[in-house]
């Protein structure tokens, strides 16, 4: 385990602690769809309140424009965040909206920060934005292990000029978790990487194709690799431009592709969806998930793993008519005994949608990180603390 200070070695009554957590979730008519990482963070909110500590929270929610006021763009406000925190944990927390100059606390509020992706240099990690981040507090803790493969100003900036710097529970469970996986994984070893593209992926999925016993494709990214073998994919979402890359993995003898899939050319007409064998997709036809021939040969791949690693689902998950490959995929890990890491934002949200995380062994709030850290990247924010 990585040598880091620990919220819990520090005495912080009485102090100001700015904790960086990663609040992105999905909003739906000014409301919180997912409250998955939301929920994740409250145990660490609750230690630092139990400590007599003054708490300010600061995340990221989206893209914004950096340098825009968020009255400009309010969809990215953090101000649903707020009341799902004070809703599910009894908090009283305020949304503060002008903070690089410092502001004043009442008592026994909670201050959650608006956006920080807002301030010009956030994502460019400008010294200034740290050293005004790092001013705010007497500790500052890193908790958000979905933004720590990124050097940001809130998460490794801040770390460098900070009196404290710490990793917080949340940070160093996810750790733990994806080390032991990573490191002493019981074999045989399946992986399971879905989503649309394998551009974003192409580093862990060439890590893993060498690295694992088995390695499944699905969503966009097998389309890709579909291509690269040679089929017809109609007019289905993939990357033309990675399959010689594709080709160059699928010399691994280890890839997992479709034999089936359910395809269709409406979104929205569900009679127009047709299960085809990959031999037989025509010009017109659009991949939307993987058939059921496909789904239980996805099932005997995984039913003698000791390890399963799951990333990213295997088609349109969202809509019902597209969802059973997803599904299914989710039965099958919850059903073994295997122990099982899944982590990534489309991946929670089908835990979530699909009955939940029971079953799975371990569930990471990270997507990038959690790939990242698998393939045996060093993440900024975590050298940073390293470095305190």
């Amino acid at each position: 385990m990585l040598d880091l200070v620990r919220l819990s070695d520090l005495d912080i009554k009485g102090k100001r602690v700015l904790i960086r957590e990663d609040l992105n979730v999905p909003l739906k008519d000014g409301r919180v769809a997912s409250n998955a990482r939301v929920k994740a963070v409250l145990p660490t909110i609750e230690y630092v309140v139990s400590k007599g500590a003054k708490v300010i929270l600061m995340s990221h929610l989206g893209r914004p424009t950096e340098g825009i006021s968020i009255e400009r763009q309010r969809e990215f406000s953090l101000a649903p965040v707020a009341r799902e925190l004070s809703n599910l944990g009894s908090l009283r927390v305020r949304l503060e909206p002008n903070y690089l100059n410092g502001f004043e606390f009442e008592d026994n509020e909670i201050v959650l920060l608006e956006n920080v992706r807002v301030n010009a240099g956030e994502k460019s990690n400008d010294d200034n934005l740290a050293r005004k981040l790092a001013i705010l507090c007497d500790v500052y803790v890193m908790d958000a292990f979905a933004t720590s493969h990124r050097a940001h100003a809130s998460t490794e900036g801040v770390a460098r000029y900070a009196p404290i710097a710490c990793a917080g529970p949340l940070l160093l469970k996810e750790l733990k978790a994806l080390e032991e996986a990573r490191h002493n994984p019981a074999k045989p070893v399946i992986a399971i990487v879905g989503g649309s593209k394998v551009s974003t992926k192409l580093s862990i999925l060439s890590a893993l194709s060498q690295q694992v016993d088995g390695l499944i494709v699905g969503g966009g990214i097998a389309n890709t690799f579909l291509a690269a073998s040679g089929k017809q994919i109609g007019k289905s979402l993939f990357e033309p431009e990675m399959e010689d890359i594709a080709k160059k993995i699928l010399e691994e003898d280890r890839i997992c592709l479709p034999v089936d899939v359910l395809v269709s050319s409406s979104l929205e007409d569900s009679t127009k969806n047709v299960v085809k064998d990959v031999d037989e997709i025509s010009p017109e036809d659009r991949i939307l998930d993987i058939g059921p021939l496909s789904i239980s040969k996805n099932r005997e791949w995984l039913k003698g793993a000791k390890t399963i690693i799951w990333n990213g689902p295997l088609g349109v998950f969202e809509i019902p008519d597209f969802s059973r490959g997803t599904s299914e995929l989710a039965a099958s890990i919850k059903e073994s005994d295997a122990f099982s890491l899944a982590g990534g934002g489309d991946t929670l949200a089908a835990i979530e949608k699909f009955g939940g995380a029971d079953g799975i062994s371990y569930v990471s709030t990270g997507g990038g990180a959690f790939l990242e850290l698998l393939e045996g990247k060093a993440l900024p924010a975590v050298l940073a603390l390293e470095r305190q």
